[in-house]
């Protein structure tokens, strides 16, 4: 069997079971759906989440360590994941086939020669990088008094500069070498001398943006899937809405239809994936090359070029992606997978200069702070900005959340979608929870979201916890935010009609909702002209038939029995009121009444709500809601308690 088949069949499985990983995420009973699958194992092999969450966190989830394998495989055999596993890949890939596949040769081999501008990439990884390095430079350079930690971390972080700078072939002179100690010197000094209790300098995770792996599950799952969902195949039991559709769709297309005038135009210029493969495998131990430096120059080796390397003359080892159609192709066999470098020479690194390099750098470790000099990472934030219950605190949150969209996916109500506005440029496709959307708040009975963060951005509660039951009684419910009722909006306080919608479906108990009951008068007085113990004929009356037997509306005639009676039934001029309370004197013709319509005004106790959006979902004021959620008050965030709540031991 030839290798391009065997590249083949393994580029299908891995598309396949990505492609099936993400339909059984959406919540349903059939026997395959959510039933153990390792749905998060094509994301743990990607190292560059892995790598980014190290940076910014000092840690790395347990399940992220499939990274290294990725990573020590890459160092053996080259940058296998790219031409043989990502399925963002393959799709750019046959895209690219599909769209060229009749080009003549001499054009395809002109469509993939090498561009300077796949340095781009570099640029973006260094980038995206760098923001997660900050909260570890400041950490590492002298934010602990143990000076032994203060030194290692000097250290550390001048290794991790040196070893891009050896990549990009920045220090091959000593006297680059003191320079870059030097430099690397007085800027961690520079940074360590930043205040201890500021948290701009906190390192943000934004690698999930262009990622390929993050972007293609959450295209997948936010995108392609809820557009065929109900037409091809169903999975869930109503249309699945989610915010920001059209931006997530247009840069997913847009990577995808740019593969009709550059082949896999993605890996080659922006993917910080591959860029990541490229600085692991440039020295690879097997590698492609030739194996004699003698050449007609046919070129047939760089028609089909996935990689743009130049497999014809000097090779790219940093940009070959192990395609192998070179291999499949060259009729001379002279294109060979070996332990020895090419016969015609290898350019192992990419075509960067120091200024690129340290604009990279500078720029991803300085846009974070600048972005958080606002100070909405300093204090409560928008009260909009509602996570899912479980994530962490803001800082760790957004040093942990990769935008991969799985918590979104497998929310069976449809609440939690991607951020525009509500949590900054910062927090960008992250979750948040909009209860306006989907089909009921957030449920009490449903941990789902912390179970299958792949990163525990979104930490796994159990039920117990969510609840604060058990051994979780002392601590309390996960508070997620606080429901406000908007007075001017809601139908008893403003309009005096009956409703009590919100008190009905709050799903705390004993109930968060509570409700005052007052009597508000209706249409003037009514004079009596013919009653009986229970029917009262009203002069003048014009009443539409069965309007007042809600139970909401009472009866109550002046004079020495002044009680409240209720309206059981009406017809056009009677009123039938409740046996249930006799009378002390009996209404006679000539008396008096008004009809009274009972209204239960709904308030809040902020010490049991716990902000699950139930209430705001079910309001009948469909536009704007009359009781709305705010994340006042949330467990995770100590600056958005209600402070009042707390004096006196409340």
């Amino acid at each position: 069997m030839k290798i391009t088949t065997v590249r083949r069949i393994s580029q299908g499985f891995f598309f396949i079971i990505t492609i099936w990983f993400c339909l059984v995420t959406a919540p349903g009973i059939e026997w395959w759906q959510l039933r153990g699958w390792p749905v998060n194992w094509i994301i743990q092999l990607d190292p560059l989440s892995g790598i980014g969450t190290l940076l910014a966190t000092h840690s790395i989830h347990s399940g992220l360590i499939w990274g290294l394998a990725t990573i020590i495989i890459t160092i053996i055999i080259g940058r296998f994941f790219c031409g043989w596993l990502c399925p963002f890949g393959t799709l750019h890939q046959f895209t690219g086939y599909i769209a060229n596949r009749k080009k003549p040769p001499a054009k395809k081999a002109e469509d993939n020669q090498y561009r300077s501008a796949q340095n781009l990439k570099y640029i973006v990884l260094i980038f995206l990088l760098s923001a997660a390095l900050s909260d570890l430079v400041i950490f590492l350079s002298g934010f602990s008094k143990n000076q032994p930690v203060m030194f290692w971390g000097f250290m550390a972080v001048f290794i991790f500069f040196l070893i891009i700078l050896s990549f990009f072939k920045i220090v091959s002179k000593p006297k680059n070498v003191i320079i870059s100690v030097i430099a690397a010197s007085v800027f961690l000094t520079l940074l360590s001398m930043l205040p201890q209790t500021s948290r701009i300098m906190s390192s943000s995770l934004q690698t999930g943006l262009l990622d390929p792996i993050p972007l293609f599950y959450r295209s997948v799952n936010l995108i392609l899937i809820p557009l065929m969902d109900g037409s091809f195949f169903k999975l869930s039991h109503s249309m699945r809405f989610y915010h920001g559709t059209f931006i997530i769709g247009a840069i997913f297309f847009t990577t995808v239809f740019m593969n009709l005038y550059i082949p896999r135009f993605y890996c080659r210029f922006i993917c910080p994936l591959g860029a990541l493969f490229g600085l692991f495998g440039h020295y690879a131990i097997w590698r492609i090359g030739k194996t004699e430096d003698k050449c007609p120059d046919c070129l047939l080796c760089e028609n089909n070029c996935e990689g743009a390397c130049k497999p014809s003359s000097k090779i790219r080892t940093s940009e070959c992606v192990l395609c192998m159609n070179c291999l499949h192709v060259c009729p001379h066999d002279l294109v060979g997978y070996k332990t020895s470098a090419s016969a015609s020479g290898e350019i192992t690194s990419p075509d960067f200069t120091k200024r690129r390099l340290v604009t990279s750098v500078v720029s991803g470790i300085i846009t974070i702070p600048m972005i958080r000099l606002n100070g909405n990472i300093l204090k409560a934030k928008s009260p909009e900005l509602i996570r899912p219950p479980g994530a962490l605190e803001e800082t760790g949150f957004l040093a942990r959340c990769i935008k991969c969209g799985q918590c979104m996916k497998i929310c069976p109500t449809n609440v939690i979608q991607p951020a525009m506005a509500e949590a900054g440029i910062e927090g960008f496709l992250s979750p948040v929870l909009d209860f306006t959307t989907g089909t009921s708040g957030c449920q009490l009975n449903c941990v789902a979201c912390g179970h299958i963060c792949p990163t525990s951005a979104i930490r796994p509660l159990s039920f117990d916890e969510k609840t604060g039951k058990n051994k979780f009684t002392p601590k309390g419910p996960v508070r997620i935010g606080t429901a406000f009722v908007d007075v001017g909006r809601c139908l008893p306080w403003a309009m005096e009609k009956p409703c009590i919608v919100c008190q009905e479906n709050c799903p705390v108990s004993p109930k968060a909702i509570l409700t005052k009951e007052t009597f508000a008068a209706i249409g003037g007085r009514l004079t009596v002209s013919n009653s009986d113990s229970v029917t009262f004929e009203l002069e003048n009356a014009v009443f539409k038939p069965g309007f007042f037997s809600t139970g909401d509306y009472f009866f109550k005639v002046q004079g020495k029995d002044d009680k409240m009676r209720s309206i059981i039934k009406n017809s056009e001029k009677t009123l039938t009121i409740s046996p249930a309370v006799p009378w002390e004197t009996k209404p006679v013709n000539g008396n008096t009444g008004e009809i009274y319509i009972r209204l239960q005004k709904p308030y809040i106790d902020p010490v049991r709500c716990i902000g699950c959006g139930v209430c705001e979902h079910e309001c009948p004021v469909r536009t704007k809601r009359a009781i709305r959620v705010t994340s006042d008050n949330e467990s995770r965030n100590r600056l958005a308690a209600i402070s009042l709540l707390y004096r006196g031991g409340i």
